[in-house]
């Protein structure tokens, strides 16, 4: 454990490249444990835990994505030996935007960057979920397919996750990007049903980068990576591959 921020559950200290994962609004760290699991020892993976969540239940989450950001970029400065690959899911799309950022301030170049079920910055939607009730908050939540509905169904549980859903939703409801473009390479995945990433609006993830730009359709929605692990990883291990050679 590389507490508070980092966890990693499949140590690869030989590997020649990095992967960092971001989680969605809600998500932990957990989620990303399959991935870790199929990638290593290929790459040394370090998946994030963001506060107010799991064994950081006890700390307020955060409400901002720069906030989120900036802690992140502090505890990845250590793990900077190698090259770093960020993989953002929704939420975790638009900090690995602004971790990469960041690290690039910092002059610790990620060697790219992928965002997945995520618009680009420029791309803004109106969005007003996270000041409603519980049950519109869960509703929404509901309608993405990414949690268990026995959780949702918990009262109990449900008054667990609430605090965190709640602050996620917030930041990334009022989320404003950080002047750009990167200089890291950028790679785009969306699932073709995802009606909170539009084809159009994923697309336009390309002006934000003055690096290659690519993107990927898998059959799906919004969590279209539970449903396409293999294909997911294949893809990731061809960036990582890419990653590695370059150092």
């Amino acid at each position: 454990m590389t507490a508070p921020w980092l966890r990693r559950f499949h140590p690869a200290d030989d590997a020649p490249v990095r992967l960092v994962c971001l989680p969605h609004a809600g998500g932990s760290a957990a989620f990303f444990h399959p991935i870790s699991k199929a990638i290593a020892p290929a790459a040394d993976v370090l998946t994030v835990q963001y506060p107010g969540r799991q064994d950081r239940m006890a700390e307020p989450a955060l409400r901002s994505i720069p906030e989120m950001a900036d802690a992140i970029t502090r505890a990845l400065v250590a793990w900077s030996d190698l090259p770093v690959v960020l993989f953002g899911h929704s939420m975790g799309a638009a900090i690995a935007y602004e971790l990469a950022l960041c690290l690039e301030a910092f002059g610790i170049s990620p060697a790219a960057v992928v965002v997945s079920g995520r618009r680009a910055p420029s791309r803004l939607a109106t969005e007003d979920v996270h000041p409603r009730g519980d049950d519109a908050l869960l509703s929404e939540i509901e309608g993405l397919d990414g949690t268990d509905p026995r959780i949702l169904q918990d009262p109990e549980l449900r008054e667990l996750i609430l605090p965190a859903l709640r602050a996620d939703h917030e930041a990334i409801q009022t989320y404003r990007p950080s002047p750009g473009p990167l200089k890291a390479p950028l790679h785009a995945y969306t699932g073709d049903a995802d009606s909170y990433a539009p084809m159009a609006d994923v697309a336009a993830w390309a002006a934000h980068t003055t690096g290659d730009f690519t993107i990927t359709t898998y059959p799906g929605g919004h969590f279209y990576l539970v449903d396409h692990p293999l294909a997911l990883t294949a893809s990731l291990l061809k960036v990582l591959g890419a990653a590695a050679r370059e150092d």
